[in-house]
């Protein structure tokens, strides 16, 4: 498993617009929570995705990622790695072109078969790190 370079991670970034956020928190001490606030605060829309809540960030929470109605450049795991395969599987029926585990979420066969079905797969990196640091 190898994630893109930094400059690709930066022209990902720099593209997208929309991040649908899986597992994000309406609690403002989980760190989605405060990840994703940080990206909508530089200027992302965040689409929460979470069964669990009605909205946070001022967004209303999607069930899952079949309910999203528009394009998503984005989706941004907040889960635990046992979770991403059934999650690849509701990724691929949507057209969001990266998809992005944080810190610790890793399963080399779920980046496999994403990567050979020509998405684009960050794994085990935090978003808000990588816009800081691949911005100028």
């Amino acid at each position: 498993m190898q994630n893109p370079e930094r400059n690709e991670i930066r022209s990902i970034l720099q593209a997208a617009k929309t991040i649908a956020v899986v597992g994000l928190s309406d609690n403002p001490a989980r760190t989605s929570y405060s990840v994703s606030k940080a990206m909508q605060d530089a200027g992302y829309k965040i689409i929460p995705v979470n069964p669990m809540i009605d909205e946070a960030l001022g967004e209303k929470s999607l069930k899952n990622l079949k309910d999203i109605p528009d394009h998503v450049d984005i989706v941004n795991v907040f889960r635990r790695s046992e979770f991403l395969k059934d999650l690849a599987e509701d990724y691929l029926e949507t057209t969001a072109p990266v998809f992005w585990t944080q810190l610790d979420v890793v399963d080399e066969e779920v980046f496999n078969q994403l990567t050979s079905k020509g998405r684009k797969v960050v794994m085990d990196r935090c978003i808000k790190v990588e816009h800081s640091i691949t911005q100028p």
